[in-house]
């Protein structure tokens, strides 16, 4: 049999406190603890900060680990916020729409819904961050009421103030611990954000420097023009689209993420607003409409922002001179495509004459492929008595080239089926 070595307690050095050791392990952790924060661009953090500038419910959805309760302790601090985290997988239904307390007389006061101790102290501050943690953890009798809470900030007879924000995150339920899909009526209550990690941030991170989380700066002579740029977007859409206005997924699962209703439509048109009014990148943008109306949906909408910027195509015929052409390849094509159709609306020789000078302009700052198309189907406007301008010479070459390389990838692609059908 194995013989047993006696624990023997290690002694301790003549005139020291043993509990000092404990005090010198707490000073280790502290170390390890201090952190600094610096400025450096993350989108779904800036995604993050700007949906509560907004004062919208946010999800935040992401793996167990990935760091989404450090990301709301870090927001916290850094809005100089009170944080408040409730588990809403170990509270009851009752902890959220209010415990009924019997007063004096019931049958003249009612039955109060006293609130927990939780809600009483972020109304005494005034002001916090309500964290919901593990939300997709929740069973459907607490998600219920959880919903007055996130729509109607009401807990019991309790208001919670304006200076109260609520974030929530969840994970997937396959990785969460007996994890249930949210319910629709929740879920369309939150704008949705997938947290995920970058190596290079968790590393300088560990290192001692995490992104510093700031609210948006807003521009104050912008938010008119916000408000306005944002209903036309929202309204331009879903009058084009109707269909979209409404659209319960039949998925479970995907109902218990983002997808379009009147609420979420019209927690988009916020989010383009404080977008807009605060500069905020495409990719921004992107995070947040996708996460509150759905992936497709979303990226309609974008499409169509997009489209709003464009020029306008009789602006651009009137000096093509001047015509300031966007980058972007496909936003330039459907310039380009645009200014053809208004010469095919109203054709006349000055006006055709202009649309060249814009395509001759479009090959020299881009790329040539964008004006092949326009460039074919200006060309089959031409009258009899209008004379080719000297200007169709500089893309005549571009044309041919860019057909000989069609024609070229097509011949390649039918030498490749062909390679495949006999290798079978």
């Amino acid at each position: 049999m194995p013989v047993r070595t006696p624990f023997v307690m290690p002694e301790t050095p003549a005139g020291q406190d043993p509990v000092s050791q404990l005090d010198i392990a707490g000073e280790l952790t502290a170390l390890l603890r201090d952190t600094t924060t610096e400025p450096r661009p993350d989108t779904q953090l800036e995604a993050l900060t700007l949906a509560v500038a907004a004062d919208l419910p946010v999800l935040l959805w992401g793996e167990p680990g990935i760091g989404k309760t450090a990301a709301l302790t870090q927001l916290a601090a850094s809005l100089d916020l009170p944080l408040t985290t409730v588990i809403a997988s170990v509270h009851e239904p009752s902890d959220f729409s209010g415990l009924p307390i019997v007063g004096d007389d019931p049958a003249e006061q009612g039955v109060p819904m006293a609130p927990p101790d939780w809600a009483v102290r972020l109304v005494r501050a005034g002001r916090g961050l309500l964290f919901l943690d593990e939300l997709s953890t929740a069973p459907p009798a607490v998600q219920a009421a959880l919903l007055r809470l996130v729509l109607e900030r009401r807990i019991g007879a309790l208001q919670l103030p304006p200076g109260v924000r609520i974030v929530a995150a969840a994970n997937p339920r396959s990785s969460a611990a007996d994890g249930w899909e949210l319910s629709p009526p929740l879920a369309n209550r939150f704008v949705h954000l997938q947290w995920t990690h970058d190596h290079e941030v968790v590393v300088r991170g560990l290192g001692g420097t995490w992104p510093r989380a700031t609210l948006p700066r807003l521009a104050p002579e912008r938010l008119p023009e916000a408000v306005d740029f944002a209903r036309r977007a929202v309204c331009g859409l879903l009058s084009a689209r109707p269909a979209l206005v409404h659209r319960l997924p039949s998925g479970e699962t995907r109902r218990g993420g983002p997808w379009p209703s009147p609420r979420s439509w019209d927690m988009t048109l916020s989010l383009i607003a404080f977008a807009t009014a605060a500069g905020s990148s495409r990719d921004v943008l992107s995070q947040l409409v996708r996460g509150t109306v759905g992936d497709g949906p979303g990226l309609e909408l974008l499409a169509s922002l997009d489209r709003m910027d464009l020029p306008d195509p009789e602006t651009l015929l009137a000096d093509p001179a001047g015509a300031d052409l966007p980058e972007r390849g496909d936003l330039r094509q459907a310039v380009l495509d645009g200014v053809v159709a208004a010469v095919r609306n109203r054709p006349e020789k000055s006006r055709w004459d202009a649309a060249w000078a814009l395509l001759v302009r479009a090959l020299e700052s881009g790329a040539p492929d964008v004006v092949v198309v326009p460039a074919t189907t200006l060309a089959s406007l031409r009258r009899a008595d209008w004379d080719v301008p000297a200007s169709i010479e500089q893309l005549a070459g571009a044309v041919s080239l860019s057909r000989r390389a069609d024609r070229a990838a097509a011949r390649t692609a039918d030498r490749e089926a062909v390679a495949a059908r006999a290798g079978r």
